[in-house]
């Protein structure tokens, strides 16, 4: 309602007695005081008789006033008006000022008539927030336009003297116009075919299974409700049905009976709409023989906003339209169209190529994509006569044009001040007006397509005002879509209307981007993803619905629910190992006792599908952790998998990981699980001590067996004789005696020097002592040709413990 507060005069009393000075200073004053505001009313036209006027008749107007001010109104009248000029065309209709910048008690565009006291009524005083009826009848002379066809700016005025100040004067407090349509039977040469086109769609209230958001669908489709009285529309005119196939799939769950509505507490009660929905399915079913229908992208989405989000919402509208191309109406006329309704800067040529081919196989020619004619420019708009089909070019796509339906806004604007553009009446004034215009000039059939503009009131006042009386105007014939769209379609430039009208959040567009991730990942974990369930996945399309404008806690409440469903699945595939508590988190500790080794993981799947699965461990505080590749696992519905982890580590030590239950595509299913890897094998320092230690083994031995072959060929055993080794004979002392004593410091004797006999056992042994220059000596008494043998830095006797390696005694 129109609530422009007004602004009083600033009145002040100056005497002329008083002197000039005090005259000055008693204005200065007054100009310094502030004014208080002034009160205002709400004032709406409830009924205007007739809708078209002929020259001689007398209109009857009926409405209400309402004190919103909280200042009392004195001896209020309700007072018609009129604005003599004539409009005779539509561009003068689209150009009726609308005055939204000037005071209420200055706005003078629509003349009071005060000739006869039939123009007026007496209210009554009106205490703040009081409310009061008018009605009165205007006789044709009243009006004084002759009898001159075409449209007039007509209206009513309230004027009251508030209370306060005691000394204010009468004003203007509230003004509500309309247009007045005055006809000429015999001057309108042509009919107006008219498409009445009626949204039949609701927000989405299904949660999943037989549970839902509230009642609220079962509650639109009584008699008395919005769907319910749009419905029975279609009994008495021809229109054309535009359709949410999201909301037939509701109803028919909720026709199944045993639903159950989830309140605010998460808790359930029977729904009682059962009856009411089968009641009104069974209406719509039958209206169909008479009344086509044109199906919208599953769950209506929000197109503008999802394709401006880009990928991957930008997605979601081809497969809206790829569930609505699956849809199966069913019935005795299962037949039905398919498109899009797009307006203002929604329908850029980009979104309209977009919409219009993003989804599975080409875009069918027969597509009823209906655009309003408001998302052009007025200079840029295409002619809607003689056709209102048009192929729309659209450089930004697949395709280079798009057929496409023009509905004619102007039909549906209402007005003309912009505040009550939406009421019923206002509606209903402005379609008689320009059809009227049409009706008026040209020959021939004129066809528009009417759609009321998404954000109308949503109880459908309007749009059943439209079609209970602007539909039954004499010169206004109704028709189907079918009969627009056969006509050959003309070539038109894409909207230039800039986008303005603010779509779905940011914030719940990141929501909604959450959620479809999520319900990604959750088709891409089952084993056949043709058994997804429908819900999950349509569940995704209704959340990006754009009915959720209008109500945006029941849309965050919606989305919440959904989230949550699909994360509770998601947790029901996950690692089953033992854990220990750590504070806040809990892990799973393994043991690597080598530099490979394996340990197990084992997942556990409590779905009631069978998944595939597989197990991504990585490291979190090293980088030297290597696991082998994992192949996936098909689980059983309720059954237990395990994987074998073939993991390495360079080092030993503690290694931090995490093990990710991930699908068959690599995408992470749930929470990941914190992994400790107990690594205990040798790191490469330790290889190299112990193939050193090998090499020396291997190289001592290899000595001793060539010393001992070679001692064995120097003193090989008498033929015809065989050394027992346990009892050896007596030595000669011949043998003895001949022997030469050999070199106690020489390790090794050459091959032409006589072998060695071993040092008198008997000799005293003479002590050694360090030489501090880094040689030995030997005692007093010692030889010198024994005093280290020549071996400079070394110490005596090192030579005897090399002489016994490679020996017979070892």
């Amino acid at each position: 309602m129109f609530r422009r507060r007004l602004r009083l005069p600033a009145a002040a009393g100056v005497s002329l007695l008083i002197a000039a000075s005090a005259a000055v200073s008693a204005a200065m004053a007054a100009v310094a005081a502030p004014t208080a505001d002034p009160p205002v009313v709400a004032v709406r036209i409830d009924s205007f008789n007739p809708t078209a006027v002929t020259p001689g008749d007398p209109v009857t107007i009926r409405g209400q006033v309402t004190n919103t001010s909280d200042v009392t109104l004195k001896a209020p009248q309700a007072i018609a008006c009129i604005d003599t000029k004539r409009l005779d065309t539509r561009a003068d209709l689209a150009a009726v000022p609308a005055e939204n910048d000037i005071p209420v008690d200055e706005q003078n565009s629509c003349r009071r008539l005060v000739n006869s006291e039939s123009t007026f009524q007496e209210l009554g005083e009106l205490p703040p927030n009081a409310t009061a009826n008018y009605q009165f009848t205007v006789p044709w002379a009243e009006w004084n336009i002759g009898k001159r066809p075409g449209a007039y700016t007509v209206g009513v005025v309230i004027r009251a003297t508030p209370d306060q100040p005691e000394d204010s004067d009468r004003l203007t407090v509230g003004r509500v116009r309309t247009l007045m349509p005055v006809i000429d039977p015999a001057e309108l040469p042509r009919k107006v075919n008219a498409a009445m086109v009626v949204p039949l769609r609701h927000r989405p209230t299904l949660l999943s299974g037989n549970q839902f958001a509230n009642d609220s669908l079962a509650e639109a489709m009584a008699p008395n409700g919005a769907l319910g009285r749009l419905l029975a529309l279609g009994e008495k005119q021809k229109v054309t049905w535009l359709v949410d196939p999201a909301m037939l799939d509701e109803a028919a769950r909720i026709k199944q009976g045993n639903y159950r509505v989830v309140d605010g507490n998460n808790q359930t009660k029977p729904g009682t709409g059962q009856k009411i929905v089968q009641a009104w399915l069974d209406a719509f079913e039958a209206s169909r023989a008479r009344n086509p229908v044109v199906m919208l992208p599953y769950g209506d989405p929000d197109v503008g906003s999802l394709i401006d989000a880009g990928d991957p919402l930008k997605s979601l509208v081809g497969q809206s339209r790829d569930a609505t191309e699956k849809y199966s109406l069913g019935g005795d006329h299962p037949n039905f169209d398919r498109g899009l309704w797009l307006e203002n800067g929604s329908a850029s040529s980009r979104n309209l190529a977009a919409a219009s081919t993003g989804y599975p196989g080409a875009p069918n020619p027969g597509d009823v994509n209906l655009v309003s004619s408001s998302s052009w420019a007025p200079a840029d708009r295409p002619s809607l006569l003689p056709t209102p089909v048009y192929n729309v070019t659209t450089p930004e796509g697949p395709v280079k044009s798009v057929r496409t339906v023009v509905t004619d806004s102007s039909l549906t604007a209402g007005g003309p001040d912009p505040a009550s553009a939406d009421q019923p009446l206002q509606v209903r004034q402005r379609f008689a007006a320009e059809t009227a215009m049409l009706a008026g000039t040209g020959t021939g059939t004129a066809t528009v397509v009417v759609l009321p503009p998404r954000d109308w009131e949503t109880e459908g006042s309007a749009t059943a005002s439209l079609v209970q009386q602007g539909l039954s105007l004499p010169w206004v014939t109704p028709i189907s879509i079918d009969q627009v769209t056969a006509a050959k379609a003309q070539p038109a430039r894409p909207p230039s209307t800039p986008r303005s009208t603010p779509g779905l959040p940011s914030g719940r567009l990141d929501q909604i981007k959450q959620l479809n991730a999520a319900t990604t990942t959750f088709v891409s974990l089952l084993a056949d993803r043709e058994q997804a369930p429908v819900d999950l996945q349509r569940a995704l399309l209704r959340v990006s619905s754009y009915s959720w404008r209008e109500y945006p806690d029941e849309a965050q409440r919606f989305l919440t629910f959904e989230q949550g469903s699909v994360n509770t699945w998601l947790g029901k595939v996950h690692l089953v190992n033992n854990a220990v508590d750590r504070g806040q988190h809990r892990e799973i500790k393994v043991n690597l006792s080598g530099s490979k080794g394996t340990f197990p993981l084992s997942v556990v799947n409590e779905l009631d599908w069978s998944v595939r699965v597989g197990v991504a461990v990585k490291p979190a505080n090293r980088t030297d952790l290597r696991i082998a590749p994992l192949r996936t696992l098909v689980l059983p519905a309720g059954q237990k998998g395990t994987f074998q982890i073939t993991a390495s580590a360079e080092q030993n030590g503690l290694i931090r990981a995490n093990a990710q239950v991930i699908s068959a595509e690599q995408l992470p299913v749930g929470k990941s699980q914190e992994l400790v890897i107990q690594a205990a094998q040798y790191g490469s320092v330790g290889w190299i001590l112990v193939g050193a230690a090998i090499a020396l083994l291997f190289g001592t031995s290899a000595v001793r067996i060539y010393r001992r072959i070679r001692s064995e060929r120097r003193n090989p055993t008498p033929s015809g004789t065989e050394a027992d080794p346990l009892h050896p004979a007596p030595l000669d002392p011949h043998d003895l005696a001949a022997a030469e004593p050999a070199d106690s410091l020489q390790s090794e004797q050459p091959d032409d020097e006589p072998a060695g006999v071993e040092p008198n056992p008997l000799e005293p042994v003479q002590p050694l002592r360090v030489n501090p220059n880094g040689g030995t000596e030997v005692q007093a008494g010692e030889s010198d040709g024994a005093a280290g043998n020549g071996v400079p830095g070394g110490i005596e006797g090192d030579a005897s413990l090399k002489e016994g390696v490679g020996t017979k005694d070892g």
